[in-house]
């Protein structure tokens, strides 16, 4: 404890300055005041309510040609314009499936079957062809979904492997 008058430092324990006399006083305790009651209404962030109000959109965007729609329709929700153009990088991805399952599933090779003993040619396609296929269409759905769950949780968050792709702006 300091005294007041000369500046004496003192025992805490102590009624009276060593230096001078003086009778010392404590220190007042702060005194701990509640913060203001806040009433103002909390800020609505415009990109949640975005998310939110355009949810449906969004997923729309993920069911093939159905991309087209919160692309062309929802100009003015760059929620809906994301996962539009998410929905068209995935649709474009679709329609190269295809091709390649058409170009695939086009090669057979000619094998003999035996049916009560009498030999039978027949065409079809190999098994390593139709798992390939099989894959990729796996893959396809498997982006989709991710694409959707997105949407509902109103994550403007890109799809693995094609989202960083730009075709559509």
């Amino acid at each position: 404890m300091t005294c007041t008058q000369c500046g004496t430092q003192n025992p805490d324990d102590g009624t009276f300055c060593v230096g001078c006399g003086q009778a010392l006083q404590a220190a007042p305790a702060p005194q701990y005041a509640p913060p203001a009651p806040q009433y103002a209404a909390p800020a609505v962030d415009d990109e949640a309510k975005d998310a939110e109000d355009n949810k449906v959109m969004g997923i729309l965007a993920y069911f093939g040609p159905l991309a087209l729609i919160p692309w062309l329709t929802k100009k003015d929700s760059p929620f809906a314009q994301f996962h539009g153009k998410q929905g068209m990088n995935l649709l474009v991805l679709w329609v190269g499936y295809v091709i390649v399952n058409i170009i695939l599933s086009a090669i057979k090779i000619t094998k003999t079957d035996y049916y009560w003993g009498v030999p039978v040619e027949t065409k079809a396609t190999p098994w390593f062809i139709l798992l390939i296929i099989w894959l990729l269409s796996i893959g396809v759905l498997v982006l989709a979904i991710i694409g959707i769950i997105n949407a509902v949780k109103g994550l403007k968050k890109e799809l693995p492997l094609i989202g960083k792709i730009k075709i559509f702006k």
